[in-house]
C-alpha cells in the first residue's frame, strides 16, 4: 500500500513532468523527486530530447543527499544506452534505496527491465502509484510504443447547433478569443498538426503556436490528394511541412518542395491519401500526439476509420442554422443501436464559450 506521502510526493513529480509538455517530443514527460526522511532533497524534470533525464536532474540537485532516498518517478528509469546514459543505473550509483514508479515504460527498450534492474542490484521498487494521471500525461507515447501510431485529438469550433462555417464558407470567428487561445495551448502540447486541402484552400491559415509561449513548433501536414496546394499558402511559411499525396506527381511535388514542403505519397486503393498508413509514417517520426483541425470531409474520414481518440470541441453560444457546414461528414445510421459513444473527460467553460473533451469509447 502506497502512503499519503508517497501520494503527495508523487504528485509533486506529475507536477514537475508537465513542465515538459510542450517540449520534450519525441521523448515522455517525466518527473523525478527525491525524498529522504520526509524531506525533498533533489527534484527535477526531462526538457527536451537529447539533454539529461528528469532522474539526472533531480540527482544533480540532491547530491550527496541522494544517499538512502526515495525516488518518485513518473515513468520507470529507462535500462537502456540512447542519447543520454541509463537512468537507473544512475540512481543506483547515487545510493537510492527506493525507486517508486507511477507506471511501466512502455517503450520496448525498456518495458520492465529497468525496474528489474534496479531490482536485481538490491534496490526496493514499486510500481502503479498514480498511474492514470501518468499515463494520460505521456497518452501519446504510449500510443505510439504500443499500437504504432500517434494519439489522435480532433479539435473543431462550432455554433450551439453544430455548425462550423457558413454556406460561404466564412468562418472566423465562431468562438470567442479566450477559447482560441486555450486552443494554442492544445495545439502546443501536439506533435504535430494536421489539416487538409480544403481548409488550407478556404481558410489559408498558419497553423502554428502563436497565443502560447513554446521553444518548438509543431510539424504541420496537410493532406493534399491531387496537391492542388499553392505554393504562396501561409502554411508554407517557416517550420517543417509535409504534405501527403495520392498521386505521384513530380513536378507538383518540386513546386511544393522548392517552398520548403516536404512531400509524400501514401495513396490507398481509391485514390486518395492512406490515412492509416499515415498514422504510422507520422508515429515512425516521432509524433506522439496529432492535433486535427480540419473540415467536416477530413474529420468524417478519420472517424470512419476509427483513429480518433479524443475530441476537443469549443461550442459558442450562438446559433448559424441548418444551411451551414457541420462537424462531420459521417453517413446516416439505420439504426440508433450504432451510435458511436463517446467518454466525457473535461467539460468546462473557457470566456464565454464551452470546451468539451471528449473521447471515442
Amino acid at each position: 500500500m502506497f502512503s499519503v506521502a508517497d501520494h503527495e510526493f508523487m504528485a509533486r513529480a506529475l507536477q514537475l513532468a508537465e513542465r515538459g509538455l510542450f517540449s520534450t517530443s519525441p521523448n515522455p514527460r517525466v518527473g523525478c523527486v527525491l525524498v529522504r526522511d520526509g524531506v525533498i532533497v533533489g527534484e527535477g524534470w526531462h526538457l527536451r530530447a537529447g539533454e539529461p533525464h528528469a532522474e539526472v536532474h533531480a540527482l544533480q540537485a540532491a547530491a550527496s543527499a541522494a544517499v538512502g532516498a526515495t525516488a518518485y518517478v513518473t515513468l520507470e528509469p529507462c535500462s537502456h544506452h540512447g542519447r543520454t546514459p541509463p537512468c537507473c543505473e544512475a540512481l543506483h550509483a547515487a545510493g537510492v534505496r527506493r525507486v517508486v514508479a507511477a507506471m511501466l515504460d512502455p517503450n520496448p527498450l525498456v518495458a520492465g527491465q529497468g525496474l528489474a534492474w534496479l531490482r536485481d542490484s538490491g534496490v526496493e521498487t514499486e510500481c502503479g502509484l498514480m498511474e492514470s494521471e501518468a499515463r494520460d500525461l505521456n497518452i501519446g507515447f504510449v500510443s505510439r510504443m504500443t499500437r504504432g501510431r500517434p494519439w489522435l485529438r480532433l479539435k473543431a469550433a462550432a455554433s450551439l447547433d453544430g455548425r462550423t462555417a457558413l454556406s460561404s464558407g466564412e468562418s472566423q470567428w465562431i468562438t470567442g478569443p479566450d477559447a482560441r487561445r486555450d486552443g494554442h495551448g492544445w495545439r502546443a502540447r501536439a506533435c504535430a498538426i494536421l489539416t487538409g486541402i480544403g481548409t488550407v484552400r478556404d481558410d489559408n491559415p498558419q497553423l502554428n503556436v502563436r497565443d502560447v509561449e513554446t521553444t518548438r513548433q509543431p510539424l504541420r501536414v496537410v493532406v493534399d490528394s491531387r496537391l492542388e496546394m499553392r505554393d504562396d499558402a501561409r502554411i508554407l511559411d517557416g517550420g517543417r511541412v509535409l504534405v501527403v499525396a495520392a498521386v505521384d506527381n513530380p513536378l507538383l511535388a518540386s513546386v511544393l518542395e522548392r517552398a520548403g514542403a516536404e512531400v509524400i505519397c501514401l495513396p490507398n486503393a481509391d485514390g486518395k491519401v492512406d490515412l492509416a498508413a499515415l498514422m504510422r509514417e507520422l508515429a515512425k517520426r516521432g509524433v506522439n500526439e496529432l492535433h486535427v483541425e480540419a473540415g467536416f470531409k477530413l474529420n468524417g474520414s478519420l472517424l470512419r476509420e476509427g483513429l480518433v481518440d479524443e475530441l476537443l470541441l469549443y461550442l459558442a453560444p450562438c446559433l448559424i442554422g441548418e444551411a451551414s457546414s457541420g462537424l462531420f461528414n459521417l453517413p446516416e445510421l439505420d439504426r440508433l443501436a450504432d451510435k458511436r459513444l463517446l467518454q466525457w473527460r473535461d467539460v468546462r467553460q473557457v470566456g464565454s464559450d464551452l470546451r468539451i473533451v471528449a473521447r471515442l469509447s
